[in-house]
């Protein structure tokens, strides 16, 4: 009996915080250009997790967000880069963090998933497991663009403290930026795949390791339940254990669109935290919710595309 194909979908986000308008445009067309990558390769027949690595690597490439090159600084002045791919299918999982030579952590983030027993690695190991499988180091400085070194100059000369303070911190608040990443996608075997990459947050200590490649916090993917993909302030998503908490409620029946709603109240009501989701499950249904003043993403299927900026008083398609 002939399998069944599936309509692909894919969806994108680029970050949720205060957008500021002279920057819409550019994210736009930074969560446009990924959803193209993406989605060549989903109408070309290629597995979910191809897709959501050509979209995610299209985003590290470009400087608008905060992921590869152009990522935030550390306190100490250096680019370090956490990433995950998640397989619905096998429930493998790769995950990187605390890199500091990798141009797409989300390539090495794949490599572990495929190539690996493990499904972390971090630091030095991890860099010394992408050379020993073909990925090229490069320089830090290649990393880091002069808006990041001014941004970090002016943020200290304010004398701020570190922005990753889980507390209740009025330094961390939807306004401060979270232009991580991260894409979820359906192919046409029906199989789901989640990733995210980030350069983490804003004069952060080194070492620290935010929710997005963390499994099961900002990413998680698993064809029973759905694929999710968070961004926003991640110490109170790991709190939260939030992606797998969404993708739970999907396989208890919900809609994606109702349950990422809900996610975001709970991360607002039980932690005071903000951010953002996008939520897919095996059906192809979608979900987007945020809580900051704007979230960039998009969606396509074979029917319809969207790609844009939204305010948090939008409401988002189904």
């Amino acid at each position: 009996m002939t399998q069944q194909r599936i309509s692909p979908v894919l969806i994108v986000h680029g970050g949720a915080w205060a957008i500021p308008d002279d920057m819409v445009e550019a994210h736009q067309r930074g969560v446009r250009a990924a959803m193209a990558a993406g989605w060549k390769l989903l109408a070309d027949g290629e597995n979910a997790l191809a897709a959501v690595e050509a979209a995610v690597v299209a985003m590290e490439d470009d400087e608008t967000f905060d992921a590869g090159r152009g990522s935030f600084l550390t306190s100490d002045g250096r680019v370090q880069l956490d990433a995950l791919m998640m397989d619905g299918k096998t429930l493998r999982a790769g995950g990187i963090g605390c890199v500091e030579h990798i141009r797409n952590p989300i390539r090495l983030a794949h490599k572990v998933l495929t190539e690996s027993p493990h499904v972390y690695l971090v630091a030095e190991g991890a860099e010394r497991f992408a050379t020993e499988h073909g990925i090229a180091l490069c320089d830090n400085n290649e990393l880091i663009i002069p808006r990041e070194v001014e941004r970090l100059r002016c943020f200290k000369a304010a004398g701020k403290p570190d922005s990753t303070f889980a507390g209740a911190s009025a330094e961390v608040s939807p306004a401060t930026s979270h232009d991580t990443v991260g894409a979820v996608a359906l192919d046409a075997s029906g199989n789901l795949a989640a990733a995210t990459s980030t350069g983490g947050t804003l004069n952060k200590t080194p070492g620290r390791v935010g929710d997005s490649s963390l499994i099961g916090c900002g990413c998680y993917a698993d064809n029973m339940k759905a694929a999710v993909s968070c961004t926003g302030w991640g110490e109170p998503i790991m709190k939260l254990v939030l992606g797998k908490w969404a993708c739970d409620r999907v396989q208890e029946g919900d809609a994606p669109q109702v349950v990422a709603q809900q996610a975001i109240i709970y991360l607002k009501n039980r932690l005071n935290g903000h951010g953002g989701m996008i939520l897919l499950d095996k059906k192809g249904r979608i979900g987007a919710f945020h809580s900051t003043p704007r979230m960039v993403w998009g969606f396509k299927n074979a029917k319809r595309e969207h790609v844009r900026v939204e305010d948090s008083v939008t409401k988002h398609p189904r």
